[in-house]
This record gives C-alpha cells, structure tokens and sequence, in this order.
C-alpha cells in the first residue's frame, strides 16, 4: 500500500485529487500481517502481544498515519469507546470533581465522554434511553435522590456503573458501584469535636439520596452515631439545600443559641455560609464556635479561618467507576479496579477546644 503524497519507490508523486480516505484499523491490520484484534491489543497496550508483533504493528500505524476514530473502532472491534454521564449537577465542587476524575480516565482509555444532566422535570425514562442510545454505556452519580432515582430506572442490559453515597450496612446499589466511607468520616469528625470538649455537635444537613427523614444520609447517620455513643441526644439537625445559601440560613438560626458551640456541615459550601453567619452574629470562630465542613473544596483552605473538614477524594471515585464501566464494555481489558482513598479529616483553624 502506497502512502499519501508517495509511490511505492518513495518518490515524489503529484498531490490527490479530492480528500483521501483515512486507514483504518484493518489497513493497519493488513500492513502488518495481523489480526484486527490484534491491533487493537496493541493500541490498548495490552501486555500479551510479541516485542516483534507489537513494533511491526507501531511500524504500520506509522506509515499509514493511523488515527483510531472512535465509530470505526467500535465496528471494527465490537467494543463502543462512548461514555455517557447521567448527574443532576455539575457545578457543586463533589460532582465536578467526579465527572474530572471520569474525564481524565476515559480519555486516557480513549473513550469519549459526554454528559447529560437531568432535571426534576424530566421523563427519567426517556432520558435514560435517548442517553443509552448513544451507545457505550452510562456512568450514574448518585450523590442525590435525582441520581438515585435514575440509578434505579437504568435497564438492566445497558452496561452501567455509579458513584453514589455510601449504602447502609448490608445493602447494595444492585449495579456495579464506588463509593467513600462518608458515615465513618463523619463519625469520626464528630468524635473530634467532642473529645475537643464540646458537650454536643449540631448538624447542618445536605439532602439524601434515599430515605425519608431530611438527614436520612451516611453523613447523618455517622454524626448521629457518635453522638449516640458518647451518650448525647442528637439535636434536630437543620439546613434544606446544597449550597452557601442554605449554610447562613441554618446558621443564623444556630448563632442565636449561646448553647451551640461546635456545628458539622454536610459539605463546604454550607460551611462557607454558617461561616459568615457566625460572623454577622459576633460568634468568633474557633474560640466561641468549631466549625467543620465535608469534601475539601479547593476553596476551603483559603477562607478565613481557613476550614477544617473531611477530604474526600472524588477524582479517585470518577476513576473508580470508570474503571467498573470498562470492564464491562471492553472484554479484552479486564483489570481490577483500585478502591479510592478514605476520607481523612484536615485539621485547620476553624475547630479547637471549647472554652469553659
């Protein structure tokens, strides 16, 4: 086969006329004297294939000035490199971290990735199979009810894998999934602020994704834990959103109350607000109220007092669970998929010891 721009003996030849049809995975197949699979083994840098095979393959695609285009690979090889992200949110610093660490790994796999953000108002169902359609398969974050939802609804023959909050003991997501230790971490928060001294902890609470009661989440369910094992009732906890908002709301409620001295927040945004509540209130932060927030966004380190919270590493869970997909859509990559870091709590200066 003769390259664009060449004859066969290397010499200069006049240029084509009209565009050139671009090789594809077969020409390079047949340049180098091998499979179509086995080319693909190569592109993938599968590790069984001959020093000899794989540089004749490299030498081919070389030549040929061979660029894998995703339709032609997926006829070719019956693997669709096509991902599809089913999230009811994409700029809240838990899903935008996701979706980077589902990015990074599906480019760096070759795949395409693409997003479909759903709505309350949607036709779950409808969206699901206009997303399906596109073929590859789904990647569902289940942070909240939405995502839960369609979770749910995804037909049981579409390859399919999730991000979600951590199941209750003993249950499972019903499709293959990743997800941080959050209750642990948010036990483990709480505890501190009690061995700190603080009599109780109040709870700014984001929304579940399953359950009834408005802090019916692994989050909830950690902080309620410690409380209860250290012999103290829960207060109610407070807060009815996601975002910096909802965080002053519940916190002018609670710096009205000289009683509060230690608040966890669900996440930093609504640590951002209970913050500046606490502000406008007069409570110093830390000496009259320790406050800690959830996730460590980028954002959290650099407020004033700069915040304490649980580091969750969401990009590993973007990773994690595209690394669940692949396994299903690419048959000759099979590899186990690391388990993400566990939340740790950063230590900074917005919790410290009550005063007496």
């Amino acid at each position: 086969m003769s390259v664009t721009g060449h004859t066969s003996s290397g010499s200069p030849t006049a240029p084509a006329q009209g565009p050139q049809k671009a090789a594809s995975i077969r020409d390079v197949a047949q340049a180098a004297g091998v499979s179509y699979q086995t080319v693909s083994r190569v592109i993938n840098g599968h590790p069984n294939v001959k020093d000899e095979t794989r540089k004749r393959v490299e030498s081919a695609i070389e030549a040929l000035g061979f660029r894998r285009n995703a339709t032609a690979f997926a006829l070719a090889s019956g693997v669709t490199r096509a991902v599809t992200v089913l999230t009811s949110n994409t700029v809240l610093y838990g899903y935008a971290a996701t979706l980077q660490g589902l990015e990074e790994a599906s480019r760096a796999a070759g795949y395409t990735l693409g997003v479909r953000v759903v709505t309350p108002e949607d036709d779950l169902d409808r969206t699901i199979a206009s997303a399906a359609d596109t073929g590859g398969g789904l990647v569902v974050i289940g942070f909240d009810r939405l995502g839960a939802a369609a979770l749910d609804r995804v037909p049981a023959h579409v390859p399919c894998a999730a991000a979600v909050e951590a199941p209750a003991a003993g249950r499972s997501p019903g499709r293959p999934a990743v997800w941080a230790d959050d209750r642990a971490a948010a036990r483990a928060a709480t505890e501190h602020l009690l061995a700190l001294g603080h009599r109780t902890v109040h709870y700014v609470a984001i929304p579940a994704s399953t359950g009834t009661r408005r802090a019916a989440g692994p989050r909830a369910e950690g902080w309620r834990q410690a409380l209860e094992a250290a012999g103290v009732t829960p207060p109610t906890p407070s807060g009815r959103g996601w975002d910096a908002q909802a965080g002053y709301e519940a916190g002018k409620k609670l710096a009205r109350d000289p009683d509060v001295t230690a608040i966890l927040c669900g996440n930093d945004d609504l640590a951002l607000g209970v913050l500046r509540a606490l502000h406008h209130a007069g409570r110093r932060v830390p000496e009259d109220v320790s406050v800690i927030g959830f996730d460590d966004a980028p954002h959290s380190g650099f407020v004033t007092p700069s915040l304490t919270t649980v580091r969750m590493d969401f990009h590993a869970l973007g990773r994690a669970a595209f690394g669940l997909l692949r396994n299903q859509l690419d048959t000759e990559h099979q590899e186990p998929v690391p388990a993400p870091g566990e939340p740790t709590l950063v230590l900074r200066e917005s919790s410290g010891p009550r005063e007496t």
